[in-house]
């Protein structure tokens, strides 16, 4: 019985696709999207959204536990989608104590808030990373009871937020539901990701950095079929369970970028094109889920990788150079400030 849906980072990537389907396809919801408008947010994106009759933006930060419980209050909330977290792996290294503030702190103020205000769903949107790396020894696809090994400060955090989370299930029996995806690829993506960043420099006549030997695979999933999975836990989800959001697909990203050398028709200068670099701090060789629960509510994906690698492509062609300071993202090791630990205020 979804009324009024309060969808938490609306205007970032995965979030902002979500709010747009939502706000077309389901004219009888009204769609709350809160989001403190970040670096990578992109707002113009949804922009046309504020013509629709069932559409709202709030800029605010999820910190706010005032302005959290305002809004589900005056909106009468009934549905919350948790999108909203720092989620670069890189900038984790470096500026952890946000990652700790923002997925942390913030999933468990709306918690609280969601408690306080008997929400009837509440969706947290976690990653496939907080799975840990596959190892060679035990090769199969995990699923979501497995034990949860995080291997850096953003899996950590994210982690920490689903165990918030199963807690306020179990002590409140607050109706919660957990998303783990795959990378998730699609136009409009910011170039700190693998895909739009490799495509970005592409467009520059400049070679793709590649981590360690890049022999690290990752499964990735087109934008489209994202939405249509958190279409379908919102609606047929099982309370207190979790769902893998992903693909059979597994590339190296070595292969990513040879791959979309191939695209830009430069296959002939590929050692031009490929700068291996220094690896992260650490870098999980791979991961797996296995997302037969999804499939069994009937959700399968339908853009294989060429397709949507093209349509990614094709949309960067068009609008590389909108993005700010996407100078800074395009290096190969992008090196935040971190932040001091009495910077933290509630």
């Amino acid at each position: 019985m979804v009324k009024n849906i309060l969808l938490t980072g609306g205007a970032g990537f995965i979030g902002s696709n979500v709010v747009q389907h939502l706000v077309q396809k389901y004219p009888q919801y009204k769609i709350v999207n809160l989001d403190k408008l970040d670096y990578c947010s992109n707002l113009e994106v949804i922009k046309y959204l504020d013509d629709c009759p069932n559409y709202k933006f709030v800029k605010g930060n999820i910190l706010s536990a005032d302005l959290v419980n305002y809004v589900l209050q005056k909106e009468e909330i009934d549905t919350i989608m948790h999108f909203a977290a720092q989620s670069h792996v890189d900038n984790s290294f470096g500026n952890s104590f946000e990652f700790t503030k923002n997925n942390i702190l913030g999933t468990h103020v709306l918690l609280e808030a969601a408690k306080v205000n008997k929400i009837t769903r509440f969706i947290h949107v976690s990653t496939d990373e907080v799975y840990g790396e596959i190892l060679p020894s035990n090769p199969t696809a995990l699923e979501g009871s497995t034990v949860l090994e995080p291997t850096n400060p953003y899996a950590a955090t994210k982690a920490g937020a689903e165990f918030l989370v199963k807690a306020y299930q179990r002590s409140f029996n607050l109706p919660t539901i957990i998303t783990r995806g795959n990378n998730v690829y699609g136009p409009g993506q910011f170039p700190e990701k693998i895909i739009p960043k490799f495509i970005c420099l592409l467009e520059r006549k400049r070679p793709c950095f590649i981590h360690g030997d890049g022999s690290h695979t990752r499964n990735f999933i087109y934008i489209s079929d994202v939405v249509t999975a958190f279409d379908t836990i919102l609606h047929n989800g099982v309370i207190g369970e979790t769902y893998n959001i992903g693909t059979d697909f597994e590339i190296s990203n070595l292969n990513v970028a040879k791959t979309l050398i191939r695209k830009y028709n430069l296959q002939d200068k590929e050692d031009e094109f490929i700068k291996f670099v220094e690896d992260r701090r650490f870098n999980d060789r791979r991961y797996a889920i296995d997302n037969s629960k999804l499939k069994a509510l009937n959700w399968s994906p339908s853009v294989d990788w060429e397709e949507g690698l093209q349509k990614t492509i094709d949309w960067y062609r068009k609008h590389t150079h909108t993005f700010k300071n996407v100078e800074t993202f395009l290096l190969p090791h992008p090196k935040p400030v971190a932040e001091p630990l009495d910077s933290f205020t509630l």
